[in-house]
């Protein structure tokens, strides 16, 4: 239904800029009432009221399946597929709910497959809000590719597996990526700056191809960052300073040509453009611990090698090397839910293994 055309007589909206809610992730606020909700993961949290649920926005289609998720009181979770693009509408959450003040967080599930505005929560007429009383002394920023997106999560029938064919991205869920549960296991927010497809240098990977594909060294100071989506603006770093970064990159560089281990030139350009990149954060976040890794997705062991060999030579007791048990071999398609867990379980107690002193 039209957001123009719903009757609010018998209900209650409220509106996006309401003090109740805690939104978390790179958030465009250019307009308060309606912020673009841009990365993988990125979550609005509020407490509400009474029997029902619906959520208002406009959502801009790129790709694959949209779809919001949420989880009501911890107990109920699901998706709801967005069908009407471009236009302002009201999508059903939830009924009959019991009749008592619950626990919402709505997020995004995919990456840029698309954006949306959201424009607030409709709840029954006589219901109320609450802030959320979750408070968080621990920052997570991750930037990563597809797996740290949490796509092909959901296909847990295919572990150790390929990809579904034509799975059109109703698999995803940003939910239950190694990074969002890792920030979960910490008590953390967390900034999940993900993209699917995304490299390191422009020009390689897989994201954005109709522009000769964009690599991190594009995105990594965006807010919006998908060209597809319309025009591109900074990220204003000042609002968001994390005690933990993970760079997970090095995966879809090899596309199109797997030059790790044949041509020194561009192997030394990769490691100097990615060093150049966490340099720059570093200088942005001078107190923050960052982890380089990939995953337990197959890759060739030449890009860990020359991961090995950029923070050897940055030198630096802040960028340190994590890897997995079963790096670069534990599947051949994308995280499922187990193995993301699995990878979450090994991050967690490397990341404690550094004491509570880096969260101050």
């Amino acid at each position: 239904m039209y957001l123009e055309e719903f009757n609010m007589k018998d209900y209650k909206f409220v509106e996006a800029d309401n003090a109740h809610y805690k939104y978390m992730g790179r958030i465009d606020f250019e307009n308060s009432k309606a912020p673009t909700i841009i990365y993988a993961g990125s979550m609005i949290k509020i407490k509400f009221s009474g029997t029902s649920l619906k959520v208002a926005l406009k959502n801009y289609h790129n790709h694959y399946e949209n779809a919001i998720g949420f989880i009501i009181d911890n107990e109920i979770e699901g998706k709801v597929v967005i069908k009407d693009h471009y236009k302002d509408i009201v999508i059903d959450i939830a009924e009959n709910l019991e009749d008592k003040l619950h626990d919402l967080i709505l997020y995004k599930r995919s990456d840029a497959a698309h954006y949306f505005d959201f424009h607030g929560i409709i709840i029954d007429k006589d219901s109320y809000t609450e802030a959320s009383q979750q408070k968080y002394n621990r920052r997570i920023e991750c930037f990563g590719d597809s797996v740290s997106a949490g796509e092909v999560s959901e296909a847990v029938d295919y572990v150790g597996k390929v990809d579904p064919e034509g799975h059109g991205g109703i698999y995803s869920n940003s939910w239950y990526s190694y990074s969002m549960i890792t920030a979960r296991n910490l008590g953390a927010e967390i900034n999940n700056n993900a993209q699917g497809g995304i490299a390191v240098m422009d020009g390689t990977g897989y994201f954005n191809p109709d522009r000769g594909y964009l690599g991190l060294e594009s995105t990594y100071t965006k807010l919006r960052y998908s060209p597809e989506l319309g025009e591109c603006n900074e990220w204003d770093f000042s609002r968001y300073t994390p005690h933990v970064v993970i760079m997970a990159l090095g995966q879809n560089d090899a596309h199109p040509g797997n030059y790790i281990d044949d041509d020194k030139e561009k192997r030394e350009m990769w490691k100097s453009k990615y060093a150049d990149i966490i340099k720059d954060l570093r200088s942005k976040y001078p107190e923050a611990l960052f982890i380089v890794i990939t995953t337990i997705l197959g890759h060739s062991k030449g890009w860990d090698d020359a991961l090995d060999e950029m923070v050897d030579k940055l030198n630096d007791e802040k960028i340190v090397r994590y890897k997995f048990k079963r790096n670069g071999c534990g599947t051949p398609g994308h995280i499922r839910i187990p193995e993301a867990e699995e990878m979450a379980t090994e991050l967690t107690s490397y990341i404690e293994s550094f004491g509570e002193g880096i969260w101050k």
